[in-house]
């Protein structure tokens, strides 16, 4: 008897993406989540949360029994397609950015729970960059400096690279980067 009771308290595992997820700005982000699915369950219950830094975690949207019940303010960007678990965000904003809560409630003989945090980081294409020449003729022959400024408006995690004929540039007697 033991051994039955055993299987069917067995523990609920959720798979969710160990790394943190990388959305794009503007794009719809699919957070993907498997659990081992019961078919002796009575009821299934699926909550996400998302939580900032610092900040109390707020209810996006739950399901039970394949019912979902969205949080009204949030109701257009969340879906969830019970009983599949996985959320889809679209789209993306700068603001999505931090953790995000699942957790899973199967009612059988007895209630189990599990809950994962999955965290998404956005990142916002980069603009075409701008290059401003000083001074702004861009001539100097044999005297005085050059000073050549590149800009972008838009973008996360910007690395600038100077190139001369298709060649790195790196610091030296002759340039010096800021």
């Amino acid at each position: 008897f033991f051994h039955f009771y055993a299987g069917i308290c067995s523990a609920l595992k959720l798979t969710v993406p160990s790394h943190t997820v990388h959305g794009i700005e503007g794009q719809p982000l699919h957070l993907t989540v498997d659990y081992n699915f019961n078919a002796t369950a009575s009821e299934i219950q699926i909550i996400w949360l998302f939580e900032k830094s610092q900040s109390n975690p707020k209810y996006l949207l739950g399901s039970v029994n394949q019912r979902v019940v969205p949080d009204l303010e949030y109701q257009h960007k969340f879906t969830l397609i019970p009983p599949n678990a996985s959320l889809r965000i679209n789209p993306l904003h700068i603001s999505d950015e931090g953790n995000y809560i699942v957790k899973v409630n199967v009612r059988g003989n007895g209630t189990i729970a599990a809950s994962q945090k999955i965290q998404v980081a956005v990142d916002v294409p980069v603009t075409k960059p701008t290059v401003h020449t000083e001074p702004s003729s861009g001539v100097v022959e044999y005297v005085g400096n050059i000073t050549l400024k590149c800009t972008v408006d838009r973008g996360t995690r910007v690395a600038y690279q100077w190139m001369k004929n298709g060649k790195r540039l790196h610091a030296g007697p002759n340039y010096t980067f800021s």
